[in-house]
């Protein structure tokens, strides 16, 4: 552990308060901060700078991010020179990650977006049909169904990879709350927001210019995949970092539930039905055993056995079940060594005045 990093108390149950010395330069990669953030349940976009903090203090050349989410550590590590494998169950994350981590070549330039906006009328309406009265205006859903089409006539799957993730990133923008748990006349959260008044198809075109600039070679093969991190094929990696849903003290962690939409735009909803007796027009919750008290403990001791053998960096939450204790314990049964950073953090969800800001502590715990 280099000594300018740690606190000058005597730290308690071997928890250090990271926190960056007055005059030391930020450590936080320039590639990193281009990252595009993501409304995301959870997100460490804000976290990056004491996440690197604590990667830097580590020897490591290749990593894998099972639980990968918007992609920001994943591509923190690529942006620190790294090899990168980044997964996640979700497909349309996966698809995120795919444009950002894995490719480190390809952009959209204007023989693509010219192909991306062509006007001829979509052959389908499915999400003009089914999602009318439910999320945006009729010329936005018929924006969706026409692009939804024309994304999959690039022939570079990292092409499409960038046009789907500019449009999840304006589907979240146009969204008033982020989320898609609220349906029907959403006037109400218009707060004058400049996201609120842009369409999505004029979203969409500032979204391509943030991720083309997202794109970057490290001199590396980064992968990333779409998997449940219990079926992944075994990998030999220095380092793993573990983000898993964690049962919340309150309310859910299931993300279906609230990025349900994008994921069915990510493949047109194909192989999802759509549950029509629900409002916003849910799909099928996918099982995690990390979402229920009765199955998170031996999950997590599953996925602390399952990468015994590299580096553990576990980012936990001090509102989560198992404890920190339980975790601690946890790990140590396969790690000789647990070293646990803790920093306060306060999450914004949502941006209307009504939302609720949720300050916990936040841990990186380090098993090696």
């Amino acid at each position: 552990m280099r000594k300018n990093l740690t606190a000058s108390i005597e730290p308690l149950h071997n928890v250090v308060p990271l926190r960056a010395p007055v005059g030391e330069p930020n450590v936080l990669p320039a590639q990193a901060a281009r990252y595009p953030e993501l409304r995301y349940m959870g997100s460490k976009k804000r976290l990056l700078p004491w996440i690197s903090e604590v990667l830097a203090t580590l020897d490591f050349e290749s990593a894998l991010d099972p639980f990968s989410g918007t992609g920001c550590v994943g591509y923190l590590m690529k942006s620190m020179g790294r090899r990168v494998v980044a997964s996640d169950f979700l497909n349309f994350t996966s698809i995120i990650a795919r444009a950002t981590i894995e490719n480190s070549h390809h952009r959209l330039d204007g023989k693509a977006i010219k192909r991306l906006i062509d006007r001829t009328p979509s052959a389908h309406n499915f999400i003009e049909k089914t999602f009318s009265g439910v999320f945006y205006t009729r010329e936005d859903l018929r924006f969706l169904d026409r692009i939804s089409g024309n994304i999959r006539q690039l022939e570079n799957p990292h092409e499409q990879a960038l046009a789907f993730s500019a449009l999840f990133r304006s589907c979240l923008k146009r969204q008033p709350r982020g989320v898609f748990t609220v349906s029907g006349d959403l006037s109400r959260y218009d707060d004058g927001r400049r996201d609120l008044a842009l369409s999505l198809e004029e979203h969409f075109l500032e979204q391509i210019e943030v991720f083309n600039a997202a794109v970057f070679s490290n001199g590396r093969k980064n992968l990333a995949m779409r998997s449940d991190i219990f079926e992944l094929p075994p990998r030999a990696v220095d380092l793993v970092y573990l983000d898993p849903p964690y049962v919340p003290r309150a309310d859910d962690n299931c993300y279906i539930k609230r990025y349900h939409f994008l994921e069915g735009l990510s493949c047109y909803w194909q192989g999802l039905p759509i549950d029509t007796s629900t409002k916003v027009k849910k799909i099928a919750k996918r099982f995690t055993p990390f979402s229920y008290r009765r199955s998170a403990v031996e999950a997590f001791d599953r996925m602390f056995a399952r990468f015994a053998k590299s580096t553990i960096v576990l980012s936990y939450s001090s509102n989560g079940f198992p404890d920190l204790n339980q975790i601690e314990d946890l790990l140590r049964k396969h790690k000789s060594s647990v070293t646990v950073f803790e920093r306060p953090h306060r999450y914004h969800f949502g941006t209307h005045v009504a939302v609720k800001r949720a300050s916990v502590t936040e841990y990186l715990i380090v098993g090696r």
